[in-house]
């Protein structure tokens, strides 16, 4: 079998007979490895761009989240809060019970005294009105 002299100097002629330095399986294999790249670089788009979609889904639920845990630590401080006012508002009536208890026992003493007082005085206007 006789070698072409332009296969020996490595040239080739492709199926649409243009001269070509490549061989025609290794430029034929050349084609289907640049579409293959080509669709694996459309497929690592595609792949980014879900990435992509579910990194926003991702930092939506989280700002979310990260909402609902600033709420839910506002309402834990203002149950807090008004916990310590109730607290500080039971104290204080305990405070006025107690003044309001030491004042009754002050009345009731005094009213003893003075009941006494007034009995004395009745009896010492009964004696002076006898002795007249």
């Amino acid at each position: 079998m006789a070698k072409d002299p332009l296969a020996e100097a490595g040239f080739y002629f492709d199926e649409l007979n243009k001269l070509r330095v490549l061989e025609p399986d290794v430029s034929q294999k050349t084609s289907e490895l640049k579409e293959e790249c080509k669709e694996f670089v459309d497929k690592i788009g595609q792949f980014q761009k879900v990435v992509g979609g579910l990194i926003e889904l991702v930092d939506e639920l989280a700002k979310e989240a990260e909402t609902e845990k600033m709420k839910a630590i506002g309402a834990r401080n203002l149950l807090k809060l008004v916990e310590k006012q109730r607290e500080a508002q039971q104290q204080q009536l305990q405070a006025l019970i107690a003044e309001k208890k030491m004042q009754l026992e002050r009345y009731r003493i005094e009213y003893e005294a003075l009941s006494k007082v007034e009995s004395e005085q009745n009896e010492f206007i009964d004696q002076f009105s006898l002795q007249k």
